[in-house]
């Protein structure tokens, strides 16, 4: 069967059509004659066209079969077929069933797996039978000869139409301008489906496209598909000649911009208007020198340095590292000062402008600044404003600043983890700067500014160094006289700057940076205060942040009260301005929306603007067996804290405690435990209460950690009551380390735990009578209203909180 395949494709390939016989009249060249059967070779991506001459290329071992067959045939016929499929392989299913016949003029390289060749299309034919053999694709193939027309004025046009077209696109887009000449030069109007099969595959258009107009034999229908090919690429043409043109605009516009500059540049130099860069930037070093008073170990680096950038190139990369550097050096107020105000009246009026209350914080600063005064200079002071936030720490430092007539500079350690934003990098890394302290004096531009250190208790460490440890040498009277940069490196002496640190708490503060500084405490402000700050400054600031005028809003005394009592109960002020701006939020809405009377806001008002209060009065103590009130100081202040106590029947001792306490808050409980259990009978209460009773201590607020010895009295006070089954005096707040013995302790932050017992509408408070200097130190506002006793023993406190024990 295989063979006699292959005598019908000889057949096919050699003696033209099946069965076909020539008389001697009908003598033709064989080259002349077009098979019936062809080796086809498929095409990607797009079709052949009739009366061209192309190059081709075949690959794989199949197609250069073909190529071969056709070569070795005496016509050199050849069916070239686009297949369907782009991602196909060559299989008779993916071959379209139209094509074109080629003569293979010239073979010019062929081996197993590659041929190239130049073929000569001839005539359109269409597939009747397609075989996949081992030599390849063959088929048997029906031709479409291509008829003289008579060239009537319909198809003129047409040939016309398209002419001009390819005239179009010749003077847009040239690459073709030689193909499409030669073409017109040697055809004429008479052929017309010539013309559309030229014109056709000239254009860029999609595969299948081209190949829905070879698959047209009626030259009329073919021409009106080809003519809409040619418009489209004639727009695309268009749009790429100009999108060319206007990049080509775009660039030239800058060459003519360079060149131009650059003749302008040669043009000043030649007539001494301009230099060279390099000689601007060293004469500009030099005019910032002049004036400045460098030690002797920087007026060398700068020499050196000038030297040395005269001597390197623009274009290397030394030389901005060098004209960094010389930037730096010379732009540092070396020998700069502001004159120090120690003025004492105009001091006072600038803290009283600024600030309501504080009087000891202010005092504290007047007294700072008449030791300045006495002494010439107030070099070597380091204070650090220690208190909540929001009591004003930043604005006091402002005001110390304004005070001194010193220029202010503000930035903040919190976070801080590298040791470089202290003392800078080191030239040798891409991208070096100064540490903050320099970029501190370059930015206030004298050398002896005021500085504050924002946060200092919040500073960090990391593998990348200690900042805090660094801070050392800064914040040393005796070092910072000589502070060396790691980027300068040279001495800055920093002796002349005034250092204010502000801290929420000195516990993290290290210790040796802690004895640096003189600690000055904001512990907050009680309700009056507070009243007098909204009133003064916080109602007009908002008034003017909200676009209203003076006097459209307006909050009375006791609405201030209502919102400082329910709303905002912190130390600071900074709850209350929120609260503020709030009311003036909507506020400022109502006039929007068309108001035009004064808001009077009074007390009935608040939950109007604010909603429901956050705290109630009677939260804060409960007149019941086995509660007390204790004080507490934490970061954001003095606060008042309940200690509950209770028992319960069990048939053996027992004791816990919850809230959240910390190891030292735990070890207080059991010494109140402790002491209460071996003094029973001393308070009136059977000795074997214990042996058969579970307690159970309880600080609320149990999401929030708690720690610290002062609660001792309290705990030892709720046990009593609980036992007793006697309320303790009402309005009543202690505080108080207890030991074993029964002594009371002194505690810290009495003036804290004073404004948190007045915030809270306690009257009466008891100390440990080691604090009584303490107290007597406090404001007499602080202290106006209380009743105050101070305890150096339990025996003390008993008597004041449960009355005399022989009455139980």
């Amino acid at each position: 069967m295989t063979e006699e395949k292959d005598d019908f494709i000889e057949a096919e390939i050699n003696g033209g059509e099946a069965g076909q016989e020539n008389s001697p009249a009908d003598l033709v060249l064989a080259a002349e004659i077009l098979p019936s059967g062809l080796p086809i070779l498929p095409l990607r991506p797009r079709p052949a066209f009739p009366s061209l001459l192309i190059p081709m290329a075949a690959t794989g071992e199949a197609q250069v079969k073909a190529v071969k067959k056709a070569v070795e045939s005496p016509t050199q016929a050849l069916g070239l077929v686009m297949v369907r499929d782009l991602e196909s392989p060559d299989a008779p299913e993916n071959l379209h069933k139209t094509g074109v016949v080629g003569k293979i003029v010239k073979l010019v390289h062929a081996d197993e797996e590659n041929a190239h060749f130049l073929v000569n299309c001839l005539e359109r034919f269409t597939i009747e039978e397609l075989q996949n053999t081992p030599e390849g694709l063959f088929a048997r193939a029906k031709y479409h000869f291509s008829a003289e027309l008579s060239v009537n004025p319909e198809l003129k046009a047409y040939s016309m139409a398209i002419i001009a077209t390819l005239k179009e696109l010749v003077q847009i887009n040239p690459l073709y301008s030689e193909e499409i000449k030669l073409f017109l030069n040697r055809s004429s109007m008479n052929d017309p489906g010539r013309l559309a099969d030229f014109a056709a595959n000239l254009t860029s258009a999609d595969g299948q496209e081209l190949q829905q107009i070879l698959e047209t034999f009626d030259v009329r229908r073919r021409i009106d598909r080809v003519l809409v090919v040619l418009k489209k690429e004639l727009e695309v043409s268009r749009l790429q000649s100009k999108i060319s043109k206007q990049i080509e605009e775009k660039v030239s516009a800058q060459q003519r911009e360079f060149f131009l500059k650059a003749q302008l540049k040669e043009i000043k130099k030649e007539l001494g208007l301009e230099k060279e860069g390099k000689t601007t930037e060293i004469e500009k070093f030099q005019q910032r020198l002049k004036g400045l008073k460098l030690n002797d170990e920087a007026q060398k680096a700068v020499d050196d340095e000038m030297e040395k950038l005269q001597l390197i190139e623009p274009s290397s990369p030394e030389y901005n590292v060098s004209r960094n550097y010389l930037d730096w050096l010379t732009i540092l107020p070396w020998g700069k000062f502001s004159k120090d105000s120690y003025k004492l009246d105009r001091a006072r009026k600038v803290l009283d402008r600024d600030h309501y209350g504080l009087d000891d914080v202010k005092e504290r600063i007047l007294e700072f600044i008449a030791v300045g005064k006495m002494k010439g200079d107030i070099s070597g002071s380091i204070l650090c404003l220690v208190g909540p936030p929001g009591v004003g720490k930043t604005s006091v430092g402002k005001s110390i600043a304004d005070a001194l007539g010193r220029t202010f500079y503000r930035f903040s350690l919190g976070g801080m983890r590298d040791e470089a934003e202290i003392k800078g990098h080191r030239r040798t890394y891409i991208g070096a700067m100064p540490g903050r302290f320099i970029q501190a004096m370059k930015s206030a531009g004298t050398a002896n500014p005021l500085v504050m250190l924002d946060e200092i208790d919040k500073i960090g460490a990391s593998f990348q160094g200690d900042p805090a440890s660094a801070l050392l040498e800064v914040l040393d009277p005796e070092q910072n006289g000589s502070f060396r940069d790691h980027y300068l490196d040279v001495p800055f002496d920093l002796s002349n700057v005034m250092f204010i640190a502000t801290a929420n708490q000195f516990d993290t503060i290290p210790a040796p940076l802690l004895d640096r500084m003189e600690l000055i405490r904001l512990s907050g402000y009680i309700l009056e205060e507070k009243v007098e700050i909204a009133r003064r400054y916080l109602i007009p600031k908002a008034l003017k942040n909200h676009g209203l005028q003076k006097g459209q809003v307006s909050i009375r005394k006791a609405a201030l009260e209502a919102i400082i009592d329910g709303y905002a109960r912190e130390a600071g002020v900074r709850s209350l301005e929120n609260r503020i701006k709030k009311i003036m939020r909507k506020a400022a809405m109502e006039f929007a929306e068309g108001r035009t009377e004064k808001i009077a806001i009074g007390k009935k008002d608040i939950e109007t603007y604010l909603g429901k209060p956050q705290f109630s009065p009677d939260e804060v103590f409960e007149n019941v067996p086995g509660v007390v009130t204790g004080l507490a100081w934490t970061s954001m202040g003095g606060t008042t804290l309940q200690i509950e106590a209770t028992a319960m029947l069990a048939k053996g001792k027992g004791f816990k405690q919850t809230g959240q306490l910390g190891k030292v808050m735990v070890e207080s409980s059991e010494i109140a435990y402790s002491y209460v259990m071996a003094h029973l009978k001393e308070y009136g209460v059977a000795e074997d209460f214990f042996d058969n009773h579970f307690v159970h201590l309880h600080v609320p607020a149990g999401a929030t950690p708690k720690d610290g010895p002062s609660a001792g009295v309290t705990m030892t006070t709720a046990l009593l009551s609980m036992i007793t089954g006697k309320p303790v005096k009402k309005k009543l707040g202690m505080t108080g380390e207890l030991t074993l013995t029964g002594r009371v302790l002194p505690i810290g932050g009495l003036k804290e735990k004073t404004i948190a017992s007045r915030r809270a509408g306690l009257k009466t408070l008891i100390f440990p009578e080691g604090n009584r200097k303490d107290f007597e130190e406090l404001p007499e506002y602080l202290k106006e209203g209380l009743e105050v006793h101070f305890a150096s023993e339990y025996n003390d406190v008993f008597p004041i909180a449960l009355g005399d024990r022989r009455k139980i």
